[in-house]
């Protein structure tokens, strides 16, 4: 599926690398966004792309962080907990947080919207609390600002069905 769905952007990477093995991280996001996760199916698409083993595929994805193993929620919330932000209140922040979705580290929420982890360095230390949401920062939170956020993102999940 992903080599009918996303031929352009499949093409644009192979061309940027000297040959097919080396697109396999960019492959492995287009995969990401596609299931929600990189799936079985994901793996065994994107090794036949890169004309790799799917055993090595799986290890560069179970190796970074940025790639999910297991299915997320719509929006993946990574709240940056490491010791700068932690001062500026984001421990406070990610437990206040999980309490008002109802969740606990790592689960996601019982409509499937919201999946909540902690991460260690953003690199936004001056900005927090902050967190990563599908890999794009939202800065400066407290809980009156998430809580808008997350009102928002139902809202606009709800009107695209």
């Amino acid at each position: 599926m992903l080599a009918e769905k996303y031929r352009e952007r499949i093409d644009q990477a192979f061309a940027k690398y000297p040959d097919k093995r080396s697109a396999v991280m960019p492959l492995l996001y287009i995969a990401q966004e596609e299931y929600g996760w990189i799936s079985p199916d994901g793996i065994v698409e994107v090794a036949a792309l890169c004309e790799m083993d799917p055993t090595q595929v799986r290890s560069i994805a179970g190796f970074y962080t940025m790639y999910s193993e297991h299915p997320k929620g719509k929006f993946w919330l990574q709240v940056c907990t490491d010791l700068p932000c932690a001062l500026k209140g984001a421990d406070e922040f990610h437990k206040q947080l999980k309490e008002y979705l109802g969740v606990r580290e790592g689960e996601t929420t019982n409509d499937g919207m919201f999946t909540v982890e902690h991460v260690m360095c953003l690199a936004a230390c001056d900005k927090a609390p902050m967190l990563q949401c599908n890999f794009h920062y939202v800065e400066n939170l407290d809980m009156d600002k998430m809580k808008a956020l997350i009102d928002q993102w139902r809202s606009e999940s709800n009107n695209k069905v």
